[in-house]
This record gives structure tokens, C-alpha cells and sequence, in this order.
């Protein structure tokens, strides 16, 4: 992997071309493209439904294209790359994927268990794997709770044995699928924090999100998914959160209509914020 990765120095870290991707018939994604770079923080963002999970998702080798291609430094992300040990291997060490729901990823006896998991898959020394547990535990501020059960946890703390347990193995590449979603805003603040920490460090971050509250401090480029299961603008945040028309055409936003003085008019609210009207 290393030696692909020398001759493949100028291609895209992924590289989506045409990807066309249906559930039992129904359209995920239908003919996205779309490229990124080492060291880039980039959001996709969409509305429920628009194919941003399935993409990430395919962009961590558990889903593959019905057609269409997904490159990753230079080589293709298949079915049939992922059977051979050395690359999958090395796949697997440097991209980490943390899921919306945290149950779905957490599944050992222990907190300790769960973020021993993966460096203790990567076969390891007993050392490293004991310096990488206690070094993310405490990183993550979960050493109160190591010897917990994860499904006794509170969402926020299942969250961050969820990420810790992604973090030990010290990927290149970090997935984040809604990482703020349902969390309280003490814990989404953190994570967000984090996540800029982490590029600092050097990764390259993918956030799939639909909270536009978040964008500007996890991305430098933002890429919109429509509701047609295409790429339907891109830019850097600032400019694609001023985009009023695309994204109500990516139905990230509404138009929500209020009442003056007997004269109506409309705000964009986004549909993830909330708000009261005392009107």
C-alpha cells in the first residue's frame, strides 16, 4: 500500500465517478461525482434521503456501486480489491468510519474492549495496543467509564466510545455520518472541536451532515447532495450557506412564511434548527 501510494502521489484520495446506487429498486445515488484530496475537511450535505449515508458508506468500502467507479489513491475501492489482504488491510487502517447511530457500531463487553477492538484486529503488540487504549480513553475523557458496559451508556457517551474506538487505530481518513445528531449541544460542541483538532493532526475529514449550524467549523469545502441523487453544487461553506436557491432546491431549507401587519413574508429556516414564533 505504501509503494501504490508513492506512485499514485497525484491522484485524488477518492475519486467518485458516476456512481449509480439503488435499495430493492429505490435510487440512492444516480450517477454522483465527485473528487477529494489528502488533508481536505469537506461536508456532504443533504436532506434525508439524498444519498449522502450511502455514499459515505461506499467511500468506506461497505457498499459498492450498481455502476460507476470509486478510486481510492489511484486504485479502485471494490468488492474485489477489498478480498485481497494487503490492501484491505491497509484500507481498513487508514479509514475510520463513525456511524450516526452508535449502537450500530458498538458491540464488546467494555468500554476497554470496544477501543482495544480495532488496534487488537490490526495484530498489534500487546504494548502499542495498551498504549492506544489508554491514550484515546483518556484523549476522549472516558476513563470513569472503561470498565462500563457501552449499551449502559448515554447517547453522548456512545458516541465518544463509537469515535475512541475508530480513533485507536489512527486512520488517515475519518467518516462522520450526522456526528451531531441527537446530541446535546455541550457534546456536539466537543466533537466538532475535535474534529477540527484531528485535521490539524493531519487527517482528512468527511462529514455527512444536514446541520448547516456546523458547517463552517468542520469543513473548508462543502459539497450539496439533491434530491434527484446527484452533486448539486459545491463551494466553500460561507458561499454555499448564502446559496439560498440551491439549497431549497436541496431541501435543506424551507421557506417559512410570517405575518406582519397584515403582510406576509418568508424566512429560510433550516429543517435541523429549531424555532419558535411568539407571532
Amino acid at each position: 500500500m505504501a509503494d501504490m501510494a508513492a506512485k499514485n502521489a497525484d491522484a485524488p484520495l477518492f475519486l467518485v465517478e458516476d456512481v449509480h446506487f439503488s435499495y430493492e429498486g429505490a435510487p440512492a445515488l444516480a450517477g454522483a461525482t465527485l473528487s477529494v484530496e489528502r488533508g481536505e475537511r469537506v461536508a456532504l450535505l443533504g436532506a434525508n434521503g439524498s444519498g449522502k449515508s450511502t455514499l459515505l458508506k461506499m467511500l468506506d468500502g461497505l457498499l459498492f456501486p450498481d455502476r460507476g467507479r470509486i478510486g481510492f489513491m489511484g486504485q479502485e475501492l471494490s468488492e474485489a480489491t477489498l478480498r485481497l489482504d494487503s490492501f484491505s488491510r491497509e484500507f481498513r487502517r487508514r479509514v475510520g468510519f463513525v456511524f450516526q447511530n452508535a449502537d450500530a457500531q458498538l458491540f464488546s463487553p467494555t468500554v476497554r474492549d470496544e477501543v482495544a477492538f480495532g488496534p487488537l484486529h490490526l495484530g498489534l503488540p500487546d504494548d502499542e495496543v495498551e498504549r492506544r487504549v489508554e491514550d484515546t480513553i483518556h484523549i476522549l475523557g472516558l476513563g470513569h467509564l472503561k470498565e462500563r458496559a457501552p449499551y449502559h451508556l448515554s447517547g453522548g457517551e456512545k458516541k465518544r466510545v463509537a469515535l475512541a474506538s475508530v480513533l485507536a487505530i489512527n486512520p488517515d481518513v475519518l467518516l462522520f455520518d450526522e456526528p451531531t445528531a441527537g446530541l446535546d449541544p455541550k457534546t456536539s460542541s466537543f466533537l466538532v472541536s475535535l474534529a477540527g483538532d484531528l485535521h490539524e493532526a493531519g487527517k482528512t475529514i468527511i462529514t455527512a451532515t444536514q446541520d448547516l449550524s456546523i458547517v463552517g467549523d468542520i469543513a473548508d469545502r462543502a459539497l450539496v447532495m439533491g434530491e434527484d441523487h446527484r452533486l448539486a453544487g459545491e463551494g466553500p461553506p460561507a458561499a454555499v450557506l448564502a446559496d439560498r436557491e440551491l439549497l431549497l432546491r436541496a431541501n435543506l431549507i424551507h421557506d417559512h412564511p410570517h405575518r406582519h401587519g397584515g403582510v406576509e413574508h418568508y424566512h429560510p429556516h433550516s429543517h435541523v434548527e429549531g424555532h419558535e414564533h411568539g407571532h
